[in-house]
């Protein structure tokens, strides 16, 4: 694909046991579900984007989605891989609101600095995309990247001045894929959100 500066394509993995039961994963390392294998089955990446390289999140639901669209092993970078939320992985965020209360809401209004306890903030997944981000735009790697949607938002943030304290102007929706373009020092910009996997 042909652009001024280097691309980065993000899907978010296929469906899991956990996100059936709403249950919140971060860094725990869960596979795909059958459900999430044969949804990534029926998705095909667009032609324009099949010069890509690969790339995954090191955690298993990542690998296998990117192995199923991709036909092979894909490089992983940890970089890439989920938020951590420390304490709260495994238990519902409607179960969390209904045992903190206010304190949960005064949390989440925090926005960029929201985290669990010895959990990562969207902030500090910024922090560690960006040399990974910075390394594509020096070597001028166009990269399909499969990762998570705590990655994926803590990108569009950074590439809109988003706070996170409220809703995003457009929605990530799951079973797409999302472009962004790097600049040479490897800053973000959104080129197009939610391009069908399903032709």
């Amino acid at each position: 694909m042909t652009s001024k500066g280097t691309s980065i394509l993000f899907i978010r993995h296929g469906v899991t046991e956990w996100n059936v039961k709403n249950l919140v994963q971060g860094s725990t390392d869960i596979p795909l579900g059958e459900e999430g294998r044969a949804e990534v089955r029926a998705w095909q990446l667009p032609p324009e984007f099949n010069d890509f390289v690969w790339m995954s999140s090191p955690l298993k639901r990542a690998i296998e989605t990117a192995t199923i669209l991709s036909g092979g092993a894909p490089e992983t970078d940890p970089r890439l891989s989920e938020m951590c939320w420390g304490t709260w992985e495994g238990r519902t965020l409607k179960d969390l609101r209904v045992e903190l209360g206010d304190l949960m809401v005064a949390w989440e209004a925090k926005g960029l600095d929201f985290h669990g306890p010895d959990g990562e903030s969207p902030r500090d997944v910024q922090s560690r995309i960006k040399p990974l981000f910075q390394e594509f735009a020096k070597n001028k790697r166009d990269i399909c990247a499969v990762s998570h949607k705590g990655v994926m938002r803590a990108v569009y943030a950074l590439a809109i001045g988003w706070d996170m304290a409220d809703k995003p102007p457009v929605k990530m929706l799951d079973g797409c894929a999302h472009l962004f373009e790097l600049d040479e020092t490897g800053a973000p910009s959104v080129a197009q959100l939610n391009i069908p996997l399903v032709q």
